[in-house]
């Protein structure tokens, strides 16, 4: 991690899990095991029904509330969508786009994640931009490739100002939920990989201010070892993130110097 150009962040994504009804006690439970003293950005996305509650319960508790999909229009015939004005308008301040899930469950391609990502900052929200590579196109040494494909159509129009509010989070599609993890090192060769596609786009100080996450089963165990790398500047959570003591452990694992 390098703090003195960019924000290290620790996202948890909590997927369709949680109730309204648990979110206070979950946030009284992180709190009480949370570090003193806060090394990182704290950010909670969470299913859309639930971001009210987050928002009030996460005030206390210094955590940013975020959301997990966004539509790309801005308003009208659009029903079950979330616009980001509407994001906007009760104080969210992330969002991811691109999980891999929304990609596969829901045919989202790369031109989509481009307008959702446009439609965020338009309303002041960090978008935070999966990509990740399936296990076969790892296996076929396509890795590198397919990831400088998904960085440059995602951030396609996206100006260099407006780049770095971006975070991209990398996200082994072949790691999450399936208990594989990359090393460290070959999280690293991504997220530096990453890093080089948008400094061919924008330039070197650009690049440097973007926060690049790994969000392939980071947990309480591995999270230092990964978090230790120069181009990995935090985390993009799952599974951890619905057990406060281990989502705890992982910010207390950004505090390296």
């Amino acid at each position: 991690m390098n703090r003195k150009y960019r924000k290290t962040v620790i996202a948890g994504n909590w997927k369709m899990n949680m109730l309204a009804s648990t979110v206070k006690p979950f946030m009284e439970e992180l709190k009480a095991n949370m570090p003193k003293v806060r090394p990182c950005e704290v950010v909670l996305c969470a299913p859309a029904v639930i971001v009210p509650t987050l928002l009030k319960a996460g005030k206390d508790c210094k955590v940013a509330a975020g959301a997990q999909d966004v539509s790309k229009y801005e308003k009208g015939a659009y029903t079950g969508e979330v616009s980001a004005s509407q994001l906007a308008d009760i104080g969210v301040k992330y969002c991811i786009v691109g999980h891999s899930e929304r990609r596969e469950y829901h045919g989202e391609d790369d031109m989509l994640v481009n307008a959702k990502a446009k439609a965020l900052l338009e309303k002041g929200i960090v978008p935070i931009i999966c990509v990740g590579e399936s296990l076969e196109q790892r296996e076929k040494d396509l890795t590198l490739e397919y990831i400088a494909y998904q960085i440059k159509a995602a951030l396609n129009g996206i100006d260099a100002t407006q780049v770095r509010r971006c975070v991209i989070a990398y996200e082994p599609i072949w790691a999450i939920g399936t208990g594989r993890t990359a090393s460290a090192q070959q999280a690293q060769e991504v997220c530096e990989h990453i890093r080089a596609v948008i400094r061919g786009i924008y330039g070197a100080r650009p690049a440097r201010a973007v926060s690049i996450l790994y969000g392939g089963s980071m947990n309480a165990k591995n999270a230092a070892e990964l978090l230790a790398m120069p181009d990995i500047d935090g985390g993009l959570i799952g599974g951890a993130s619905l057990k406060p003591v281990d989502f705890a452990a992982i910010v207390a694992a950004t505090d390296q110097e």
